[in-house]
Order: C-alpha cells, then structure tokens, then sequence
C-alpha cells in the first residue's frame, strides 16, 4: 500500500502535518531536557513518524518482498532503540515523514477524464418506425436502424446519412475548428454534434463498435501503457541496505562496539537520498506555476526532461482555433473587396454557422460603420444562406449552392479559389444577382508567438512534429510557416495514438501538446502529455500530467529547460548526499561518530539539498548564457 493511502485513511494530509509538528516540538524538548519526564519524550517522534515507515517496510517486504529505503529506516529506527538512543531514532524518524510528505504533495489529485467520456455518450436516440419516431436507449440500437437526428442533437452512433443536409461539429474526434459539411451517403460518428438541420441516417456501428466507445477504450489503454518512474531512493534501496547491513556488521565483528554498528545504521539512512528529488521537484512545480503551468503529476517535470519529440496538434494549440476572414477576392470590377465583405456580412448576420458569425465578426472589427439590413433570410444547412441585401439578390455558401441556384463559376474564379484552398483555407463563395462575383477565405490563425516557440524548441534540442486531424493542406500551409518538417495530417485519435507509439518504439520518448477531446488518449499513452488549460476541453486537460492554464505557448521552451535543470540539481543533490553519507560512515566505523551526532551531521546534509533545491524556485533559463 501506498504512503499516501495509509495517510488518507488515517485523517488524511493534514493530520500528517500534524503529527510531524508534534514530533518536531518533542524532539526540541528532548534534545534540551526542557521538561522532566519519567520517559523520553522523542518516543512521541517514534510513535508517530516512525511507526508508520516500518509498517510499510514490513508490509512490503511480506506481501511481495519489496526492499525499498524504509527498510533500512525501519533497521535504523529499531537498533537506535534497542540501544537507548531514542533521539537519534526520532530524529531521523521525523526526516523521513518531512521527505514522504513531499513526496505525496506533488502527486497529483484522481482524474476523471475517463467518466466525462461517458457522460458524453448519447443515452437515447430517436429511431424510426414505421414512419413514426420513437426515442429509445441508445443501447438498444441495432445495425441497420433507421434514425433521425435534430438540430443541436449529439448523433448516437455511427451510421451513414440517408437523406437531408446538414453541419457536423467533429471536435470530438478529429479536434477540427470548423463544422463540416453533411449530406446523403456522408458517414457521420457517435459523439458528435448535429449543429443545422434534420437528417436521417442509417445504423453502421452500435454499442462497443461506436466511435466514442473506442475513444473510451483508448483513453483506458493508454494509461495503462504509460511507464510510471520509480524514485531514485528506492530503484538503489536494495543496494543500500546490503552495503549498510554488510558495513555494520563487519565493523561490529571487528570492534566490538554495537554502538557503532548502529552509528553506521544512522549515518547510511537516506533521509538526503529520500528529500533529493521531491524537494526539488517541489522547487519545479513552484517555478513552473509563475510561467502559467499547473503540473498535475509529481513525476511529470522528471519524465519531461528525457523526451526528445513533442507532438502539436495543430487547432487551439499552434492555432487560435477560430476562423477568421484572411482573403477578400473579388471577380466584378463593379463591385469593391470592402463592398464584397459587406454584402456577405450583411446576408451572414442572421447565420448561426461559425463561419457566418466569423464573416460578421470579421468585418465589424474592420469597419466601423453598421451594416445594411437583410430581408428573406434563408439558410440552407449544408450549403449555405441567402438573403436580399440593399435590394440586391446575395447568395454566400460552397460551389455546390451556386451551382444549386445555377450561377456559373468561371473558370478565372475557381482557380483563385483553389490557390487559397491549397493553404488550408474554407472559402465561401458570394453571388449578386444570380452572377459568381468572387469568395471569403478563412482560416484558423497561427499564435502570435507560435514561430519563435517552435525556434526555442529546436534550440533546446527538441524535434517538433505536427500531428493534427485536420486536412493536410492546411497541416503543410502551418507547418510551412512554422518550419515544421514532421507532419502527419488527418489522424483520427487512434491515428494519433499510433504516431506516439511508433515515435516510443524507436526510442524517442514523445511529449504530447493539444487541446480537444480526440486528443485525451494521445496525452495520455506520451511520455508527458501537456494540455491547453484555457480553451482546452474539461478531459483533455484530466487526461494530461501538465496544463497550461493561460494558453501562453511561449513559456514552452522554458517549462523543457526547467524540467533538465530540476534533473540537474537532482543529480548534485544525490551526488553530495551520497558522498557525505560515506564520510559519515568511515567516521562511525572508527568510533569519532556517535549516533546522534551521526544524525545530526547527515541530517544537516539534508538541509543543503534542500537549499539547493530551492534555488530552481526563481530560476529562470538565460539567453545569452546559452548563446
């Protein structure tokens, strides 16, 4: 069982603290003979910090002979009191509760990313029958069914459409910022949203077969695939525990002098070992939290500073995840770019669609003045709106609408068109008066500080890969601005999950950044999975071990360097604490080193690793000291 587990069913972190302040006070009193008592006070520290370390050691070492650092605690604590030195045992009792608590501080709260997953699953569907609609379990859907969804309604399973048309909000899956078009013979998944217009679809895939059904499972198999890292202290306790046994047993056959056996006991606990990594882990959190990351995994900084590949998706990460208007085209030398704009303003202002409420954004942020008012609005889901503008007929949709509501595309048009969709870009085309008179481009906008992230990146060692579901025009136009060389376009989450494991296979420990739902099972099987805390959804950031609360992708680079710099002070802390543990013990073995000197001397190692764990609290990664 597991420190932290025996503490919660005993009252819990903070009566933890409490018995650590108790044990601390009696020690002070013991140390001074403050107050006259018929026993040693220090066997208050004995009691409550020591009890517990050998509980666990005897626990572990019986149910499945595991030898961790509390066993030679517990061999300390146990021939400190055997020979009457009940300060040196409460005193290293009472280091070691100071380290497990650390330790239990920085891992992180139960997720529950798993549950919100299936709260996402639709419970009901309406089926028809017999030409009639009837809501049933969605459990009780079979292949083949006839079903009809609504507008706003989350689809049940997945199927194929039959007839109507209709926009797709695939967030869910894919992570795409813009709704996809619909219409007979379009496949559609389970979990995703309806957002215009009724259609009626056909049953392909139900129950466990479903879409957000294999999301669950993979969400749960990627945590279960993902290696937890043991402590230091206890991957080198077997080592320790033979070389302290063999060192006091051999000095006690040779001396005589039990005393300094157990002086050796002492002096070898790894009370230093122990606080080396938590406290500067500890120290790493704090400074991660200034820069707007909230580490959610005690070990997350730790695995951070191995990998070697960091996978973006691209939507709400290295984008701002919402179109906006970056090319105006107009084929009529009658009608201006700016004049253009206002008329599909002015007939999108009464659209629900992201992209029509993108265009009216777009353009009052540019022009201040109102726009004209449209009359006989229409929206057709799918294709587009159409509406009657300063008494001139305006359509804005896709081709398809226009070739509907036969207005000829030229040639000269389609071409422009084409040169913009080839950036990744969703164009709507614009009719006046049944005549083709140019398109609104618009696409997903880089961050502002997405360049110079993916540049320090590179600088610190790091191969950056785009890994994204949308279509790969637009993933090579971003990668392109970025100079992103690895790309991997229209990755469905199993497709993501694939990439990170193949990445891993090859021995290039992944670090997984995104934002959506589809992302929550390639967060979790990466070595580090990192999650965009502001716009990201509720179960990718549980699935993650970091979020990034502000969304400020520019403090990347410094959360990557920090991770290397806390292993760093790690391995100094280790080195000294080892070092000084080995002088102890040569002085214990000629008898200068009493027990509760000994504690005192290596205990006081342990407050040197902890000063300088805290001086990664403020540090921060200079420039032109790197450059």
């Amino acid at each position: 069982m597991e420190r932290l587990e025996q503490f919660l069913e005993w009252g819990g972190v903070k009566k933890e603290v409490t018995f650590i302040i108790i044990s601390a006070i009696a020690l002070l009193i013991s140390l001074f003979d403050l107050v006259s008592l018929p026993f040693d006070i220090a066997w208050v520290a004995i009691v409550l910090c020591g009890v517990p370390i050998i509980l666990e050691a005897v626990i572990g070492l019986v149910t499945a002979f595991d030898i961790k650092a509390d066993v030679l605690v517990s061999l300390a604590l146990i021939a400190s009191v055997i020979i009457g030195e009940y300060f040196a045992a409460g005193e290293v009792a009472l280091i070691m509760q100071i380290g497990a608590l650390l330790e239990d501080l920085t891992v992180a709260k139960a997720r529950a990313g798993i549950e919100k997953l299936v709260h996402l699953t639709p419970q009901t569907a309406r089926i028809l029958r017999e030409e009639k609609e009837e809501i049933i379990d969605a459990q009780e859907v079979q292949i083949g069914d006839i079903l009809r969804v609504l507008p706003g309604e989350t689809i049940a399973v997945d199927g194929k459409i039959l007839s109507g048309h209709t926009s797709i909000n695939q967030a869910v899956m894919t992570g795409e910022s813009l709704p996809v078009d619909k219409g007979p013979g379009d496949e559609v998944s389970s979990g995703t949203v309806n957002q215009f217009g009724s259609f009626d679809m056909q049953a392909t895939k139900v129950g466990q077969d479903s879409s957000i059904q294999r999301m669950i499972r993979l969400v749960q198999s990627a945590d279960a695939g993902k290696a937890k890292i043991v402590s230091l202290a206890d991957r080198w306790a077997t080592w320790i525990v033979v070389i302290a046994l063999l060192s006091a047993a051999v000095t006690w056959l040779v001396t005589g002098e039990i005393i300094r056996a157990v002086t050796i006991l002492v002096v070898f606990c790894p009370c230093a070992l122990v606080l080396a990594t938590p406290t500067a882990i500890m120290a790493a959190i704090g400074n991660a939290t200034k820069h707007g990351f909230l580490v959610r995994e005690g070990d997350a900084l730790e695995r951070l500073a191995g990998i070697t590949h960091i996978t973006f998706d691209k939507t709400g990460t290295l984008t701002y995840g919402k179109p906006r208007v970056t090319a105006v085209y107009s084929a009529l030398p009658q009608f201006s770019q700016e004049e253009l704009f206002q008329f599909a303003a002015s007939a999108e202002s009464r659209s629900e669609h992201p992209l029509g409420r993108a265009v009216v954004f777009d353009y009052t942020q540019k022009h201040q003045a109102p726009l004209p008012q449209s009359r006989h609005f229409l929206m057709l889901p799918g294709r587009g709106v159409k509406a009657i503008v300063s008494e001139k007929e305006i359509l804005a949709g896709n081709r398809e609408m226009l070739e509907e509501e036969n207005v000829p595309v030229p040639q000269a048009l389609t071409s422009a068109a084409l040169r913009f969709i080839n950036q990744g870009c969703t164009i709507i085309f614009i009719a006046i008066d049944k005549q083709a008179a140019g398109f609104l481009a618009l696409s997903d906008t880089l961050r502002q500080d997405a360049k110079d992230m993916i540049h320090q990146v590179k600088q610190a060692g790091v191969i950056p890969v785009l890994l994204t579901g949308d279509h790969e025009n637009a993933a090579e136009s971003i990668g392109k601005k970025l100079h992103i060389s690895e790309i991997h376009a229209g990755c469905l989450p199993e497709d993501k999950l694939s990439w990170i494991d193949s990445y891993q296979k090859q021995g290039h420990p992944v670090c997984m950044i995104g934002d959506g739902i589809n992302d929550a099972p390639a967060l979790k099987r990466a070595r580090v999975g990192i999650a965009m805390g502001g716009i990201g959804s509720d179960i990718a950031v549980d699935a993650a071990d970091i979020a990034l609360v502000d969304d400020e992708i520019r403090e990347l680079p410094h959360l990557l360097r920090l991770s290397r710099r806390m292993m760093t002070t790690i391995t100094c802390n280790l080195t000294f604490s080892m070092t000084l543990n080995f002088i102890a013990i040569i002085l214990a073995m000629t008898g200068i080193l009493n027990p509760v000197i000994g504690a005192l001397v290596h205990n006081a190692g342990s407050v040197l690793v902890i000063a300088n764990s805290a001086l990664l609290l403020n540090w921060k990664f200079s420039k032109k000291a790197s450059s």
